[in-house]
């Protein structure tokens, strides 16, 4: 099939890369004229591990290609995704207007028959927007798909190419064929396509999101009972995942979630519930109870120095949200710096991945090193902001040498705490008191 993918994002790029390694011929669309020609290079504006690989596979293999043209991608393809991107909004619905304008120029493009997919995450009611504003702008027929995501950035090709389920929201039975055959190579192993309404599909998305926060929020509040109460979270956790109602999936204690979904995806959820006059304590609580756990971690922190950081050098491990990616966006490690920064800290951070987004987003404000014991020279406290591999087994010694005070501040529950403690410092974790 030839399909045009509009926008050149995560989910856009990923998509994209993944149909054209499965044979199809693809051709993705962005405005951004440096990003295209970026893409053309084989060099990605994101990471995500093993993609950059694959895009340059797929080039030379002139099955994937990449444009500014939408109307000739159009044009020239049957199937047509749109992966624009939905920012947060004021009240926190998300902001459809990118969306919306893509639509606009599909139809100006229409020149046949197309499926138009959609992608994006967007509200309830949002694909009916879409096919309003095309049809206002072509004469053409055309069907229009919700088609939501469920990538996890740092596994985005492996939740593409061996997903849980494909999720598809359409009342045309031959549409849906359609999709059929185009998933079918990635549901070899038995894993459900699963039809459905356009407007369950929208919703189902932000139902997974706010299901993996409310987990999130809930083993850290324990996380929080278990170390006012000299327990030990990790224990716990053991007990909790043994239980096959529970299972073991995003209940590791942490700083909480971040990135460009969940966060994005609860408040979304509360909107549409509050839109409806509808309760919403257990989503409202999820996302209020994510805010709180991570300010105090950073309370506990600041607490350890008497509140006043002027004097102090903090190092941060960890700039991402999550490890094996770029993104900084909403991620505890930003949090907790803008905290360092108010409280007067000179901060050093490293992340093996995020440095140059760290500095775009802090400029002067924030030395970020390219080495990760650099991190460390002369710094009173580390923090371990995020859970990259590098950062789990570090030399204690090295660092007793490195640093002016000893402190960890374990922000991941990476280390032993006794085996830190028993190199002479100071340690900080997440419902661990009790070990």
């Amino acid at each position: 099939m030839r399909i045009a993918v509009i926008g050149t994002g995560h989910v856009g790029l990923v998509a994209g890369t993944g149909f054209a390694d499965n044979g199809h011929q693809v051709v993705c669309v962005d405005k951004d004229a440096s990003r295209i020609e970026m893409l053309r290079e084989g060099k990605l504006p994101i990471y995500e591990p093993g993609l950059e690989e694959l895009v340059m596979r797929n080039i030379e293999e002139e099955r994937l290609s990449f444009s500014t043209d939408t109307r000739t991608a159009v044009a020239s393809s049957l199937i047509v995704f749109l992966c624009v991107g939905t920012p947060e909004g004021p009240g926190g619905r998300p902001d459809v207007s990118h969306v919306l304008d893509a639509a606009g120029e599909i139809g100006d493009a229409l020149n046949d028959y197309k499926v138009i997919v959609s992608k994006s995450t967007c509200p309830v009611g949002t694909v009916e927007r879409i096919a309003d504003t095309i049809r206002a702008r072509t004469p053409h027929r055309f069907d229009i798909v919700a088609n939501p995501e469920f990538m996890k950035e740092g596994a985005a090709i492996d939740d593409f190419m061996r997903p849980d389920r494909v999720v598809v929201g359409c009342d045309d039975v031959r549409v849906l064929e359609i999709m059929k055959e185009l998933y079918a190579p990635f549901l070899r192993s038995g894993k459900p396509f699963l039809a459905m309404d356009v407007r369950s599909a929208e919703l189902s998305k932000y139902a997974v999101s706010a299901m993996l926060g409310a987990r999130i929020a809930l083993i850290n509040e324990i996380a929080h009972i278990a170390g006012a109460h000299g327990a030990d979270i990790d224990l716990i956790r053991q007990a909790m995942m043994a239980d096959r109602r529970i299972g073991p999936d995003y209940l590791y204690p942490g700083l909480g979630f971040g990135g460009s979904c969940l966060p994005k995806d609860v408040a979304a959820l509360s909107e549409m519930a509050r839109e409806a006059g509808l309760p919403r304590g257990v989503i409202d609580g999820t996302g209020a109870a994510n805010h709180a756990h991570l300010r105090a971690f950073g309370d506990r922190i600041l607490g350890h120095y008497g509140d006043s950081l002027s004097s102090k050098r903090l190092a941060v491990w960890g700039g991402s949200f999550k490890s094996k990616t770029d993104d900084i966006r909403s991620a505890p490690a930003v949090g907790l710096i803008d905290r360092f920064l108010e409280a007067g800290a000179e901060v050093r951070a490293y992340d093996p991945e995020a440095g140059t987004n760290l500095r775009a987003h802090y400029g002067d404000r924030l030395t970020v090193v390219s080495r990760v014991y650099a991190a460390a020279e002369q710094a009173d406290g580390l923090v371990i902001a995020t859970e990259w591999r590098e950062f789990h087994n570090p030399d204690f010694e090295r660092l007793g040498t490195l640093m002016r005070g000893k402190a960890v501040f374990d922000g991941r529950n990476l280390y032993n705490p006794a085996t830190v403690r028993r190199h002479g410092f100071f340690y900080l974790g997440i419902g661990r008191e009790g070990k």
